[in-house]
């Protein structure tokens, strides 16, 4: 009976495999996650630094526009929608997504 007893106490030594489980889980976590994220935020930053006026632009709404000019230690941006009737909006500049680059149009030559 006392064999039975012994038999039947668990194991008390898995208290550093479970700090070394919640190790590598938080590693796998901030890898593949927040890593990636942090950088993809320093590159967001970076452009809106170099943000200047004339830049074409895309704002996180999907609207398109130049850049016409900056309000308010460049906080909001003013940009011009519409060419013909000088339509122009402000946005705050964390809403700008991205530049557009002026991409040459390509001519098919093929007839």
């Amino acid at each position: 009976m006392y064999n039975v007893l012994l038999e039947a106490t668990p194991s008390q030594g898995g208290g550093m495999q479970m700090i070394i489980m919640f190790g590598l889980m938080f590693a796998i976590i901030y890898f593949l996650i927040i890593r990636p994220q942090k950088k993809k935020q320093k590159e967001h930053q970076a452009m809106l630094d170099s943000l200047k006026v004339h830049d074409n632009v895309i704002t996180s709404g999907g609207i398109f526009g130049k850049v016409v000019n900056f309000k308010k230690e460049k906080t909001i941006v003013v940009i011009r929608v519409d060419e013909t009737t000088n339509t122009k909006i402000e946005v705050q500049r964390a809403a700008i997504a991205g530049i557009i680059s002026e991409a040459t149009p390509q001519t098919n030559t093929t007839k």
